[in-house]
């Protein structure tokens, strides 16, 4: 069941998008070579605490971590560790704040250092793709607009879109429906309404979108170990389009 959110819901819902959204702003700086997931974590867990929020992959369904970091070939759901990144790595960072039982959820690719070649153009497919779904977004169009403007796109540069994780509702709670996923069809799926607030949050693959759960039950890695690379809003669906409400205020 798919929750309508109010306007009074959405304005409610913006200080969790916007911390979120300053949180992937103030790491930045700190994702440098020889710093460990481990440490972004522990930063990540201070800054939201100190800015009234609460880090809301902490403990949710088991997971041991304040925020999911995914280097290289792990395409979601990493849990920070005592590996230190290296130059030429790319790592995604996924932070949901929770303020006043609300949930704001979104994800940044990062350059550790100097990107190679094909790290740096999968990571510009999937910031550009998620663009390209959230330009579908507007009353009327279906969940399928999104998935195939996103596939043509990746599939035209040659790369790949996971199948098996996808966008979601939010609010209240981390994972509502509907499901969001980046594939699909013109004119199918769930038609889009007014009131909606989900994510949009595409997993490109350098190589093929096959992937493997680890034996952590969390981290999901490209089964031919190839780059996978990820960008996420949160979007509020309005009369004429959509507002994103994961933008940084800082």
């Amino acid at each position: 069941m798919v929750q309508i959110k109010s306007d009074a819901d959405i304005q409610a819902m913006l200080p969790a998008c916007q911390h979120a959204a300053n949180t992937l702003v103030m790491i930045e700086e700190h994702i440098k070579a020889g710093i460990t997931t481990n440490e972004i974590n522990r930063i990540v867990h201070e800054y939201t605490l100190q800015h009234g929020g609460i880090p809301a992959p902490l403990n949710y369904r088991g997971f041991p971590k304040s925020v999911c970091t995914s280097v290289n070939h792990v395409v979601c759901h990493g849990i920070p560790d005592h590996k230190k990144l290296k130059d030429g790595d790319i790592i995604n960072v996924d932070v949901t704040t929770i303020i006043d039982g609300w949930h704001g959820d979104n994800s940044k690719t990062f350059y550790v250092g100097k990107p190679k070649v094909r790290a740096q153009k999968v990571t510009e497919v999937a910031r550009e793709a998620l663009q390209i779904g959230i330009d579908v977004v507007k009353p009327g169009a279906t969940l399928g607009d999104i998935g195939y403007a996103i596939q043509q796109f990746v599939e035209k540069n040659r790369f790949s879109v996971v199948r098996e994780y996808c966008g979601h509702g939010i609010g209240r709670v981390f994972h509502e429906d509907p499901q969001v996923v980046h594939y699909g069809k013109q004119g199918e799926g769930m038609v889009i309404r007014e009131g909606m607030v989900f994510t949009i949050e595409p997993m490109v693959n350098a190589g093929k979108a096959a992937v493997k759960l680890l034996n952590d039950d969390w981290t999901v890695v490209t089964r031919d170990r190839s780059l996978s690379a990820q960008f996420e809003h949160t979007l509020a669906v309005r009369p004429n389009g959509v507002e994103i409400l994961t933008l940084p205020t800082i």
